[in-house]
């Protein structure tokens, strides 16, 4: 049986982000620091599963099956709590096999791999996709891509009061808005269930419209009870998924020299471009103070260490 896990979380540090074109528009924005919690269970990773791992110990479970991409933040944050934790993890792959920085961590840290194709990945939200798995390994809890689902947005919730415990350091007495990476919406779901609109939430997408992000979360809500509202979407994807170009590796070349803060670029570095892009075009008046998650995800960067 899975052994229950950790109720206990790390402070995330929260620190003031100086940086010339904040200081230009006269905003102030703070920085939660997720991807110091943990070195290897990073960033938003570890709130998504903590639920999800609660319920799998009330299931009797033996471990958790999960899906993700070959350099997914999700399945290498999974991986090392199962070595960590002492119980089973297997991961369906997109795609063909590869041999990524990450897929050989997955590896070393005990996961089974399969790797469902292009097509196969697609059917992930259709009706039955898990039936086959669930027979295959009926010992194992399933969780969606991403850590998402009700499960992990309830984990994430906790994110928004790791804000408040420290405001008082930054000399705030309150803040405007929050600003994060969105790859499945889940995190922005569980700060919109914890904020139940006191604050302003703008989530800058990682993905393409067509990945559902909007859709999941509208699910989440729902499925929460809550008709909360109160955010906003922002296209950050500059194409696609994982797509990288020379203006955002040079933004975060700068930005790392600037601020001493290591930078992605998957979902944190295209935020924080996202963000200044908005800043610099009005979208933010002088005496804004907002917070900008670092929602982790470090570990891949190895994948484009050789990106021109």
């Amino acid at each position: 049986m899975l052994s229950r896990p950790p109720d206990w979380l790390p402070l995330a540090p929260l620190e003031p982000l100086h940086l010339d074109w904040l200081t230009t528009a006269g905003v102030e924005v703070a920085i939660l620091r997720l991807d110091q919690i943990d070195p290897l269970i990073s960033g938003n990773k570890w709130f998504k599963l903590v639920e999800h791992l609660k319920a799998a110990e009330r299931a009797g479970a033996e471990g958790i099956i999960s899906l993700g991409g070959a350099h997914s933040n999700h399945l290498h944050a999974l991986a090392a709590a199962g070595k960590r934790l002492g119980f089973k993890t297997v991961g369906l792959l997109r795609g063909h096999p590869q041999d990524t920085p990450t897929v050989q961590d997955l590896r070393a840290f005990g996961m089974q791999l399969h790797w469902l194709g292009y097509a196969g990945y697609r059917a992930r939200h259709e009706t039955g996709f898990w039936t086959p798995w669930q027979a295959q390994y009926p010992t194992l809890h399933a969780v969606p891509e991403g850590g998402g689902g009700l499960a992990g947005a309830l984990g994430c919730a906790a994110i928004s009061k790791q804000v408040d415990e420290q405001l008082a350091k930054l000399g705030w007495d309150d803040f405007d808005t929050w600003w994060l990476a969105c790859g499945t919406g889940t995190t922005l779901a569980g700060l919109a269930l914890a904020e139940k609109g006191r604050r302003s939430l703008y989530g800058a997408l990682a993905v393409p419209d067509d990945h559902g992000v909007a859709p999941n979360i509208e699910s989440i809500l729902a499925q929460a009870g809550d008709t909360a509202s109160g955010y906003q979407l922002i296209d950050a994807s500059r194409g696609g998924f994982a797509k990288v170009d020379e203006a955002l590796l040079t933004f975060i070349e700068q930005t790392e020299q600037a601020s001493g803060i290591p930078l992605e670029p998957l979902y944190t570095g295209k935020a924080l471009l996202a963000l200044r892009q908005r800043i610099e075009s009005g979208g933010f008046a002088a005496g804004t103070r907002l917070i900008f998650i670092h929602t982790g995800g470090l570990q891949g960067r190895r994948g484009f260490a050789a990106t021109p």
